[in-house]
């Protein structure tokens, strides 16, 4: 297999675009294999291995062949948890601007959101978890941590008629990616006016097209039977533009961190690089890592020693915000660590 270790987003699409999967494979790597036609999607943010536990319990089976995931309540808010992660966000973002890196927290909202109707009957969001995207903004914004709504963004998107998030699906759909890149743009033209390296090396996008498959909800966890009355949906996927290994080898001076919500098949980092005209870098994992120890992965690894981004866009999910790092049963047993480790690593591989 084919690995390129935070590789430029231009370098995974190359071969993303050729019937290869963009998965991660191993410690926040961008790496790349060969899956024929089709694309494998690996679980974001529930553990590996669910498969073999009770669906009913994994995911929540709605309406008009609706999936939701089942790992965030839909009545109860850790609000003690949601203070602890803010804390322990701000004090990272001091030591990343120690450094000269601006943290921005893209904090992607939850699909029952948008798709309450299509809960099943007797499942419904208390009116606290309506207002939780609403309340951990709020805690960002107290603690001068630099983000935006993209619960708002999104919701413009679904109240014009647009799908944001896949039938059978966790993950988001290629417009919901192209707005909150969007957004993501203007929030770093706001905190970074004036980006390292040269115009004309951002991403440039190719044209679109379809293709017919199972989301990942309804394929790793749904019997066949199941499968078949859920029945497969239409991904839109860019294709690979020309011109793209004139900007192979150029540095990037934005970073993304985070699950596979910002993966490059989904469309995130390659609309963020062309709407930055810079090439952007990406690190994701899936399954249930969580986002602590997809920071730490990154400035641990030699690419960061080597060439560290002006900004770091550090993706997070609103369900388990409150997910501090020693969230035992929460997150694998290797992404599980005291705060106090956490920052101490955090510390060392930033050189502070």
């Amino acid at each position: 297999m084919k690995q390129e270790f935070f590789a430029p987003v231009v370098r995974a699409m190359r071969r993303a675009c050729r019937g290869m999967t963009v998965r991660a494979a191993t410690a926040g790597a961008v790496a790349l294999s060969t899956m024929g036609t089709g694309v494998a999607l690996a679980l974001a943010l529930a553990p590996t291995s669910t498969q073999a536990q009770d669906a009913s319990s994994i995911i929540i089976k709605g309406k008009d062949g609706w999936l939701f995931p089942g790992w965030g309540s839909l009545t109860m808010v850790d609000l003690k948890g949601i203070d602890n992660t803010t804390r322990l966000i701000a004090q990272a973002r001091d030591l990343l601007a120690a450094r000269g890196i601006k943290l921005e927290v893209l904090l992607l909202p939850d699909k029952t959101l948008f798709y309450q109707d299509k809960l099943p009957d007797g499942r419904s969001l208390s009116p606290e978890v309506k207002a939780r995207y609403a309340t951990i903004l709020g805690k960002l914004r107290q603690a001068n941590i630099s983000t935006f709504d993209d619960e708002a963004v999104l919701r413009k998107l679904r109240d014009a008629g647009e799908n944001v998030f896949y039938r059978s699906d966790q993950h988001w759909t290629q417009v919901a990616a192209d707005a909150t890149a969007e957004a993501t743009a203007q929030m770093i033209a706001r905190d970074v006016p004036k980006l390292d390296g040269q115009p004309g090396t951002g991403m440039p996008l190719g044209s679109m097209f379809n293709e017919r498959r199972y989301g990942d909800l309804a394929e790793l966890f749904l019997t066949p039977d199941e499968k078949k009355q859920v029945g497969r949906e239409v991904y839109s996927v860019r294709r690979q533009a020309q011109g793209q290994s004139l900007i192979d080898d150029a540095p990037a001076p934005v970073h993304v961190t985070g699950h596979s919500m910002v993966q490059p098949y989904f469309g995130y980092p390659q609309k963020l690089s062309n709407l930055i005209d810079r090439p952007v870098s990406v690190n994701w994992k899936p399954g249930n890592v969580g986002q602590w120890i997809m920071l730490l992965e990154y400035v641990e690894s030699p690419a960061f020693k080597q060439h560290k981004p002006q900004v770091l866009v550090w993706q997070m999910f609103e369900p388990t915000y409150a997910q501090g790092p020693d969230a035992s049963g929460l997150w694998d047993n290797a992404s599980i660590m005291s705060a106090d480790a956490w920052l101490s690593r955090l510390k060392t591989g930033l050189g502070n």
